[in-house]
Protein backbone atom coordinates (compact mmCIF):
# COMPACT_ATOMS: atom_id res chain seq x y z
CA UNK A 1 0.00 0.00 0.00
CA UNK A 2 1.34 3.43 -0.97
CA UNK A 3 1.33 5.21 2.37
CA UNK A 4 2.91 8.37 0.96
CA UNK A 5 0.02 8.76 -1.48
CA UNK A 6 -2.43 8.20 1.34
CA UNK A 7 -0.79 10.88 3.46
CA UNK A 8 -0.98 13.30 0.53
CA UNK A 9 -4.66 12.48 -0.05
CA UNK A 10 -5.32 13.09 3.63
CA UNK A 11 -3.60 16.47 3.53
CA UNK A 12 -0.84 15.34 5.89
CA UNK A 13 1.88 15.75 3.27
CA UNK A 14 2.40 18.01 0.29
CA UNK A 15 0.53 21.28 -0.02
CA UNK A 16 -1.82 21.98 2.89
CA UNK A 17 -4.67 24.51 2.98
CA UNK A 18 -4.90 27.45 5.35
CA UNK A 19 -8.54 26.91 6.23
CA UNK A 20 -10.03 24.61 8.90
CA UNK A 21 -13.07 24.01 6.68
CA UNK A 22 -10.93 22.94 3.71
CA UNK A 23 -8.95 20.57 5.92
CA UNK A 24 -12.09 18.93 7.29
CA UNK A 25 -13.79 18.70 3.90
CA UNK A 26 -10.72 16.96 2.50
CA UNK A 27 -11.27 14.00 4.85
CA UNK A 28 -15.10 14.46 4.88
CA UNK A 29 -15.12 14.53 8.68
CA UNK A 30 -12.86 14.10 11.69
CA UNK A 31 -13.98 12.12 14.77
CA UNK A 32 -14.87 14.73 17.37
CA UNK A 33 -15.73 12.99 20.60
CA UNK A 34 -12.69 14.85 21.95
CA UNK A 35 -12.80 18.44 20.60
CA UNK A 36 -9.10 19.04 21.30
CA UNK A 37 -8.16 15.91 19.37
CA UNK A 38 -10.26 17.17 16.45
CA UNK A 39 -8.40 20.48 16.58
CA UNK A 40 -5.08 18.61 16.47
CA UNK A 41 -6.26 16.72 13.39
CA UNK A 42 -7.10 20.00 11.67
CA UNK A 43 -3.72 21.45 12.65
CA UNK A 44 -1.86 18.54 11.07
CA UNK A 45 -3.68 19.17 7.77
CA UNK A 46 -3.32 22.96 7.56
CA UNK A 47 -0.54 25.48 7.33
CA UNK A 48 -0.19 28.59 9.46
CA UNK A 49 -3.27 28.26 11.64
CA UNK A 50 -3.62 28.70 15.39
CA UNK A 51 -6.09 27.05 17.74
CA UNK A 52 -8.27 30.15 17.73
CA UNK A 53 -8.86 29.71 13.99
CA UNK A 54 -10.45 26.33 14.63
CA UNK A 55 -12.56 27.78 17.44
CA UNK A 56 -13.64 30.62 15.13
CA UNK A 57 -14.76 28.14 12.45
CA UNK A 58 -16.96 26.39 15.02
CA UNK A 59 -18.28 29.63 16.50
CA UNK A 60 -19.16 31.01 13.07
CA UNK A 61 -20.99 27.82 12.15
CA UNK A 62 -18.70 27.00 9.23
CA UNK A 63 -17.91 23.76 11.07
CA UNK A 64 -20.46 21.79 13.07
CA UNK A 65 -20.50 18.49 14.94
CA UNK A 66 -22.93 15.72 14.16
CA UNK A 67 -23.21 11.95 14.15
CA UNK A 68 -22.34 10.66 10.70
CA UNK A 69 -19.82 7.99 9.66
CA UNK A 70 -20.41 4.78 11.65
CA UNK A 71 -22.92 6.73 13.75
CA UNK A 72 -20.00 8.44 15.54
CA UNK A 73 -19.68 12.12 16.39
CA UNK A 74 -17.63 13.98 13.77
CA UNK A 75 -16.76 17.57 13.01
CA UNK A 76 -17.83 18.30 9.44
CA UNK A 77 -18.25 21.31 7.21
CA UNK A 78 -21.68 22.85 7.72
CA UNK A 79 -22.28 22.52 3.98
CA UNK A 80 -21.80 18.72 4.23
CA UNK A 81 -23.76 17.97 7.39
CA UNK A 82 -27.25 17.59 5.93
CA UNK A 83 -26.41 15.20 3.10
CA UNK A 84 -24.05 13.09 5.21
CA UNK A 85 -26.72 12.59 7.85
CA UNK A 86 -29.43 11.96 5.26
CA UNK A 87 -27.33 9.13 3.80
CA UNK A 88 -25.78 7.61 6.93
CA UNK A 89 -28.08 8.61 9.78
CA UNK A 90 -31.15 6.38 9.39
CA UNK A 91 -29.19 3.12 9.50
CA UNK A 92 -27.14 4.25 12.49
CA UNK A 93 -30.29 5.41 14.32
CA UNK A 94 -31.92 2.03 13.73
CA UNK A 95 -28.84 0.21 15.03
CA UNK A 96 -29.16 2.11 18.33
CA UNK A 97 -32.83 1.23 18.89
CA UNK A 98 -32.13 -1.51 21.44
CA UNK A 99 -29.86 0.80 23.42
CA UNK A 100 -32.59 3.45 23.56
CA UNK A 101 -35.14 0.87 24.69
CA UNK A 102 -32.79 -0.35 27.44
CA UNK A 103 -32.73 3.22 28.76
CA UNK A 104 -36.51 3.46 28.88
CA UNK A 105 -36.92 5.27 25.58
CA UNK A 106 -39.51 3.36 23.61
CA UNK A 107 -40.34 4.51 20.08
CA UNK A 108 -43.24 6.70 21.22
CA UNK A 109 -41.12 8.56 23.79
CA UNK A 110 -38.29 8.94 21.30
CA UNK A 111 -40.62 10.44 18.69
CA UNK A 112 -42.04 12.86 21.25
CA UNK A 113 -38.63 13.82 22.62
CA UNK A 114 -37.10 14.34 19.19
CA UNK A 115 -40.00 16.60 18.22
CA UNK A 116 -39.45 18.70 21.36
CA UNK A 117 -35.71 19.00 20.73
CA UNK A 118 -36.14 19.91 17.07
CA UNK A 119 -38.75 22.58 17.82
CA UNK A 120 -36.65 24.00 20.67
CA UNK A 121 -33.55 24.24 18.49
CA UNK A 122 -35.04 26.78 16.12
CA UNK A 123 -32.64 28.95 18.09
CA UNK A 124 -29.46 27.46 19.61
CA UNK A 125 -30.21 25.73 22.90
CA UNK A 126 -27.85 24.40 25.56
CA UNK A 127 -28.07 20.99 27.11
CA UNK A 128 -29.62 22.45 30.29
CA UNK A 129 -32.21 24.36 28.27
CA UNK A 130 -33.16 21.27 26.29
CA UNK A 131 -33.56 19.23 29.46
CA UNK A 132 -35.86 21.94 30.79
CA UNK A 133 -37.83 21.95 27.53
CA UNK A 134 -38.28 18.18 27.74
CA UNK A 135 -39.42 18.39 31.36
CA UNK A 136 -41.93 21.09 30.46
CA UNK A 137 -43.32 18.81 27.75
CA UNK A 138 -43.89 16.09 30.34
CA UNK A 139 -40.75 14.08 29.53
CA UNK A 140 -38.29 14.71 32.33
CA UNK A 141 -35.02 12.78 31.84
CA UNK A 142 -32.86 12.27 34.91
CA UNK A 143 -30.59 9.74 33.21
CA UNK A 144 -27.85 11.54 31.26
CA UNK A 145 -27.39 8.45 29.09
CA UNK A 146 -31.03 8.58 28.02
CA UNK A 147 -30.74 12.26 27.15
CA UNK A 148 -27.56 11.59 25.17
CA UNK A 149 -29.26 8.83 23.19
CA UNK A 150 -32.23 11.08 22.48
CA UNK A 151 -29.89 13.79 21.19
CA UNK A 152 -28.03 11.28 19.01
CA UNK A 153 -31.30 10.00 17.53
CA UNK A 154 -32.53 13.51 16.81
CA UNK A 155 -29.24 14.35 15.10
CA UNK A 156 -29.08 11.09 13.14
CA UNK A 157 -32.58 11.73 11.82
CA UNK A 158 -31.42 15.08 10.46
CA UNK A 159 -33.19 17.39 12.88
CA UNK A 160 -30.40 19.00 14.97
CA UNK A 161 -26.64 19.50 14.91
CA UNK A 162 -24.20 20.38 17.65
CA UNK A 163 -22.79 23.89 17.28
CA UNK A 164 -20.23 25.87 19.28
CA UNK A 165 -20.58 25.30 23.02
CA UNK A 166 -22.05 28.13 25.08
CA UNK A 167 -20.38 28.64 28.44
CA UNK A 168 -18.67 25.30 28.06
CA UNK A 169 -22.02 23.52 27.73
CA UNK A 170 -23.03 21.40 24.70
CA UNK A 171 -25.27 23.48 22.44
CA UNK A 172 -27.50 22.43 19.57
CA UNK A 173 -29.30 24.10 16.66
CA UNK A 174 -31.85 23.13 14.02
CA UNK A 175 -30.33 21.21 11.12
CA UNK A 176 -30.83 21.87 7.45
CA UNK A 177 -32.61 19.20 5.43
CA UNK A 178 -31.48 17.29 2.37
CA UNK A 179 -33.85 15.99 -0.33
CA UNK A 180 -31.32 14.55 -2.80
CA UNK A 181 -31.67 10.95 -3.95
CA UNK A 182 -29.69 8.24 -2.20
CA UNK A 183 -27.86 7.18 -5.37
CA UNK A 184 -26.53 10.72 -5.82
CA UNK A 185 -25.39 10.85 -2.20
CA UNK A 186 -23.72 7.42 -2.38
CA UNK A 187 -21.70 8.44 -5.43
CA UNK A 188 -20.75 11.73 -3.79
CA UNK A 189 -19.56 10.04 -0.62
CA UNK A 190 -17.56 7.41 -2.49
CA UNK A 191 -15.92 10.08 -4.64
CA UNK A 192 -15.07 12.24 -1.64
CA UNK A 193 -13.72 9.22 0.24
CA UNK A 194 -11.43 8.19 -2.60
CA UNK A 195 -10.13 11.75 -2.96
CA UNK A 196 -9.37 12.05 0.75
CA UNK A 197 -8.31 8.50 1.65
CA UNK A 198 -7.06 6.88 -1.55
CA UNK A 199 -5.57 4.55 -2.44
CA UNK A 200 -8.23 2.48 -0.70
CA UNK A 201 -10.59 -0.43 -1.33
CA UNK A 202 -14.37 -0.70 -1.16
CA UNK A 203 -13.90 -2.70 2.05
CA UNK A 204 -12.09 0.33 3.53
CA UNK A 205 -14.96 2.54 2.36
CA UNK A 206 -17.55 0.30 4.00
CA UNK A 207 -15.64 0.13 7.29
CA UNK A 208 -15.12 3.89 7.40
CA UNK A 209 -18.64 4.90 6.41
CA UNK A 210 -20.72 2.23 8.13
CA UNK A 211 -22.65 1.62 4.91
CA UNK A 212 -23.97 -1.89 4.15
CA UNK A 213 -21.60 -3.97 2.08
CA UNK A 214 -23.73 -3.99 -1.07
CA UNK A 215 -24.23 -0.22 -1.18
CA UNK A 216 -20.60 0.51 -0.40
CA UNK A 217 -19.31 -1.87 -3.06
CA UNK A 218 -21.72 -0.61 -5.71
CA UNK A 219 -20.98 3.08 -5.10
CA UNK A 220 -17.24 2.51 -4.90
CA UNK A 221 -17.26 0.60 -8.17
CA UNK A 222 -18.68 3.60 -10.01
CA UNK A 223 -15.75 5.80 -8.97
CA UNK A 224 -12.31 6.20 -10.48
CA UNK A 225 -9.25 6.45 -8.24
CA UNK A 226 -7.56 9.86 -8.29
CA UNK A 227 -4.33 10.31 -10.16
CA UNK A 228 -1.21 9.50 -8.15
CA UNK A 229 -0.05 12.67 -6.37
CA UNK A 230 3.49 13.94 -6.83
CA UNK A 231 6.04 12.60 -4.36
CA UNK A 232 6.37 15.10 -1.49
CA UNK A 233 9.46 15.83 0.55
CA UNK A 234 9.92 13.73 3.68
CA UNK A 235 7.13 14.64 6.06
CA UNK A 236 6.75 14.27 9.82
CA UNK A 237 3.40 14.86 11.53
CA UNK A 238 2.21 14.65 15.12
CA UNK A 239 -1.33 13.28 14.97
CA UNK A 240 -3.73 13.60 17.90
CA UNK A 241 -5.84 10.79 19.39
CA UNK A 242 -8.34 9.03 17.11
CA UNK A 243 -7.13 10.80 13.99
CA UNK A 244 -9.02 10.08 10.76
CA UNK A 245 -5.83 8.71 9.24
CA UNK A 246 -5.98 5.69 11.56
CA UNK A 247 -9.78 5.37 11.59
CA UNK A 248 -10.37 5.73 7.86
CA UNK A 249 -9.64 2.19 6.71
CA UNK A 250 -10.70 -1.37 7.33
CA UNK A 251 -7.25 -2.37 8.57
CA UNK A 252 -4.21 -0.65 10.07
CA UNK A 253 -1.82 -3.41 9.12
CA UNK A 254 -0.13 -1.25 6.49
CA UNK A 255 0.39 1.79 8.68
CA UNK A 256 1.18 0.22 12.08
CA UNK A 257 4.34 -1.91 12.40
CA UNK A 258 3.71 -5.49 13.47
CA UNK A 259 3.96 -5.94 17.22
CA UNK A 260 3.03 -2.36 18.10
CA UNK A 261 -0.75 -2.58 17.80
CA UNK A 262 -1.26 -2.47 21.57
CA UNK A 263 0.77 0.73 21.84
CA UNK A 264 -1.24 2.33 19.05
CA UNK A 265 -4.66 1.49 20.47
CA UNK A 266 -5.28 1.38 24.21
CA UNK A 267 -8.70 0.84 25.81
CA UNK A 268 -10.36 1.43 22.46
CA UNK A 269 -8.66 4.78 21.82
CA UNK A 270 -6.07 5.32 19.09
CA UNK A 271 -3.16 7.10 20.75
CA UNK A 272 -1.41 10.27 19.52
CA UNK A 273 1.03 9.08 16.87
CA UNK A 274 4.20 10.21 15.16
CA UNK A 275 3.84 9.65 11.41
CA UNK A 276 6.74 9.75 8.97
CA UNK A 277 5.91 9.57 5.26
CA UNK A 278 2.56 7.97 6.08
CA UNK A 279 3.87 5.29 8.44
CA UNK A 280 3.63 5.37 12.23
CA UNK A 281 7.01 5.36 13.98
CA UNK A 282 5.99 6.06 17.58
CA UNK A 283 3.57 7.60 20.04
CA UNK A 284 3.72 10.96 21.77
CA UNK A 285 2.23 12.87 24.65
CA UNK A 286 2.39 16.36 26.06
CA UNK A 287 2.87 17.40 29.66
CA UNK A 288 3.45 21.01 30.54
CA UNK A 289 5.76 22.41 27.90
CA UNK A 290 7.32 19.06 27.01
CA UNK A 291 6.39 16.83 24.08
CA UNK A 292 7.51 13.32 24.90
CA UNK A 293 8.02 10.99 21.94
CA UNK A 294 8.29 7.22 22.37
CA UNK A 295 9.61 5.79 19.06
CA UNK A 296 9.00 2.18 18.10
CA UNK A 297 12.62 1.94 16.92
CA UNK A 298 15.56 4.17 16.09
CA UNK A 299 14.18 7.01 13.99
CA UNK A 300 15.33 7.20 10.37
CA UNK A 301 18.14 9.60 9.49
CA UNK A 302 16.99 13.21 9.20
CA UNK A 303 13.71 12.66 11.03
CA UNK A 304 14.96 14.21 14.28
CA UNK A 305 15.28 17.69 12.81
CA UNK A 306 11.87 17.45 11.13
CA UNK A 307 10.33 16.23 14.37
CA UNK A 308 11.73 19.20 16.27
CA UNK A 309 10.28 21.51 13.62
CA UNK A 310 6.90 19.78 13.93
CA UNK A 311 6.98 20.23 17.71
CA UNK A 312 7.69 23.91 17.10
CA UNK A 313 4.68 24.12 14.77
CA UNK A 314 2.48 22.45 17.36
CA UNK A 315 3.63 24.97 19.95
CA UNK A 316 2.90 27.86 17.60
CA UNK A 317 -0.59 26.46 16.95
CA UNK A 318 -1.28 26.16 20.68
CA UNK A 319 0.39 29.46 21.56
CA UNK A 320 2.90 27.86 23.94
CA UNK A 321 6.60 27.09 23.85
CA UNK A 322 7.25 23.37 23.54
CA UNK A 323 10.41 21.31 23.74
CA UNK A 324 10.99 17.79 22.47
CA UNK A 325 11.99 14.92 24.73
CA UNK A 326 12.57 11.42 23.36
CA UNK A 327 11.96 8.48 25.65
CA UNK A 328 12.43 4.77 25.31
Amino acid sequence: MDLVSRSVSQGLAGQRPGSPVDAVRRIVGQPARDPFAAALAIRARTDGLVLGDVDDALTSGALVRTWAMRGALHVVAAADAAWLVALLGPRAAADLRDRRHALGLDDTRVAHGAKVLAESCVVPRTRAELLADLAESGMALDDTRAFAQLVVFTALTGQIVRVADVGGEPTFARAETCVEEEAVLLDRLASRYLAGYGPATWEDFAAWSGLPTGKAKSAFGRQYPPAAPPEPARTVRLLGPSDAYLLGYGSRVFVVPSGFEERVEQEGVVQPLVVVDGGTVGTWGMEGGVVQVAPFAILPRGVGALLRAEVGELGRFLGVELVLQERA
